[in-house]
């Protein structure tokens, strides 16, 4: 019978698996990419890693996301990371849209969602002892910087062009917004590694929920939230623009980095989707110690559709939901496949299975 995962490892990784096994406590660092319902297929995962493994060995972390990976990195974050877990995916497959919903109407949905994923326990994110939860988000300048539906379409059609011609050209476009809370302040991101200027905003009450959407506005589907607390006047989008499966210098920490992904490769940017050649390739020092699982080719195959959930569910299914949300309920639950199979190997791990990165 075929894996329901794919397990790909760094050089780095490989060797300390190799010497120590899978530890929880060697890992520092969990990612959590954009994607939109992709990342519903992680949920099975994220609760055995948030809920029974990492608990193993308590331990300063960094839980770093941009758009559905922000929120599901803040779920983590919680006391009851599984219970937070589950709400977040209760509210997300119980998303209900008229046909053609305008931006106001999809932003005020998505807020109403992370109040019930955040239950009013904000406090447990902002001031946990150990976990350090990054949020993030982009900033438009330029073209983007004013306000008007026609503006932004000319700046994104501006900042694609540009993208397609080198990425660092997207910077005159957007800059990297980083929310961080928790004891470390995302001093691993400071020092500058591409072109983007960031700008670092401690996470607080006053910011949380709106650097949380702003995380996942998409452009032209959601509002841009404008003028967050604590952040540089502006208006502020889906941080996937620039940071889709979050291709961050994760060589500068000494211990491991495990990295639940819904693809077996890393696409720095949402507008290089359609780029092969600007994927991270083997080889990277970024990525020497990264342990990434994700969803095998046949595991995909089997699910409702032969696919994962995606945002083109929502027209597909148009006001069918109750078609939309048992599919998507069903490839969650055979996510449960994927979370026994890579408990089985971090516990006794086989190098042979392992792809490089």
């Amino acid at each position: 019978m075929q894996s329901p995962i794919t397990i790909r490892l760094g050089r780095r990784a490989r060797a300390r698996i190799a010497e120590n096994g899978v530890r929880a406590a060697d890992i520092a660092i969990v990612p959590a990419a954009a994607g939109g319902p992709k990342g519903l297929i992680l949920h099975q995962l994220d609760c055995w890693l948030f809920g029974d493994f990492l608990p193993q060995a308590p331990r300063p972390r960094q839980f770093v996301g941009a758009s559905i990976g922000a929120w599901r990195m803040a779920a983590a974050t919680f006391a009851d990371p599984v219970a937070a877990q589950r709400r977040l995916v209760r509210e997300y497959v119980g998303q209900r849209y008229p046909d053609r919903p305008d931006a106001a109407h999809v932003s005020r949905t998505c807020r109403a969602l992370l109040d019930a994923v955040l239950d009013g326990q904000d406090a447990q994110l902002l001031r946990h002892a150990r976990h350090s939860l990054t949020v993030l988000a982009v900033r438009g300048i330029g073209a983007l910087a004013q306000p008007g539906k026609w503006r932004d379409r000319r700046g994104f059609l501006l900042a694609a062009a540009g993208n397609a011609v080198g990425r660092a050209r997207l910077a005159a476009s957007l800059e990297r917004a980083v929310f961080h809370a928790g004891p470390d302040g995302a001093s691993w991101l400071r020092s500058r590694f591409d072109a983007f200027h960031s700008h670092f905003v401690p996470l607080a009450q006053d910011n949380l929920r709106d650097a949380l959407l702003a995380s996942g506005s998409i452009p032209l589907v959601l509002d841009a939230v404008t003028d967050i607390a604590g952040a540089p006047p502006g208006r502020y989008w889906d941080g996937g623009l620039v940071d889709y499966h979050l291709h961050l210098p994760y060589q500068r920490e000494p211990d491991l980095v495990l990295y639940p992904h819904f693809a077996d490769h890393i696409v720095p940017g949402w507008l290089d989707k359609a780029m092969p050649w600007r994927r991270a390739r083997s080889g990277d020092s970024a990525l020497d110690n990264m342990i990434l699982v994700s969803p095998s080719p046949a595991f995909v195959a089997s699910l409702p559709n032969g696919k994962l959930p995606d945002r083109r569910d929502f027209p597909h299914y148009g006001q069918d939901h109750a078609a939309r949300m048992r599919d998507w309920r069903c490839a969650i639950a055979e996510s449960e496949r994927m979370a026994a199979a890579f408990a089985r190997w971090a516990e006794q791990p086989d190098l042979r299975q392992a792809g490089d990165l």
